[in-house]
């Protein structure tokens, strides 16, 4: 059993950052983000002695962290927007870092207005994940994924045209 424990602790530190993104995806307030990971990492911990796969870890986080947030929006009927973006501090000029921040700002409140599948989608999307990936994570089909990637990609440059972003 420790070492089952030790084995859990070090993926979840390992893929921490998933959990994270997720977070940040569905929830805008600080508190609903905290709750959400707790709650995730509860249902990572329930769900890891029945992981046969131990290859496609990352695939698994993702599903059950976006599965776990759809729900408690479900549940809970909450959806609450955030007012900023966290900092990224990459060492660019305040000039730089500020136009960093307000795209990704308007990029973060672009996708929150995403319905929930689309916004699954976008994230794994932006991650780099693969369709067959996608569609494995997501429980739709690869020509699934492709089609929604095109609607959300439209919607989203749709959305940031105004701000010449989306030309």
């Amino acid at each position: 059993m420790k070492t089952e424990n030790n084995e859990f602790l070090k993926i979840l530190t390992k893929y921490q950052g998933i959990l994270h993104k997720v977070s940040l995806v569905y929830f805008r307030n600080k508190s609903d983000r905290e709750d959400i990971l707790q709650e995730i990492i509860y249902q990572l911990w329930k769900s890891f002695p029945k992981l046969k796969n131990k290859d496609s870890i990352g695939s698994w986080i993702y599903s059950v962290s976006i599965n776990t947030s759809l729900s408690r929006i479900k549940k809970k009927s909450l959806v609450e927007y955030r007012d900023t973006v966290p900092e990224i501090s990459d060492g660019l000029s305040d000039l730089n870092k500020a136009v960093k921040d307000d795209i990704s700002e308007h990029l973060l409140n672009a996708i929150h207005n995403l319905d929930d599948i689309n916004k699954s989608v976008i994230l794994l999307y932006l991650e780099e994940k693969s369709y067959d990936e996608i569609a494995a994570i997501l429980g739709v089909s690869k020509s699934n994924v492709g089609v929604r990637i095109n609607r959300a990609k439209k919607i989203l440059k749709e959305n940031l045209k105004y701000l010449n972003y989306g030309k």
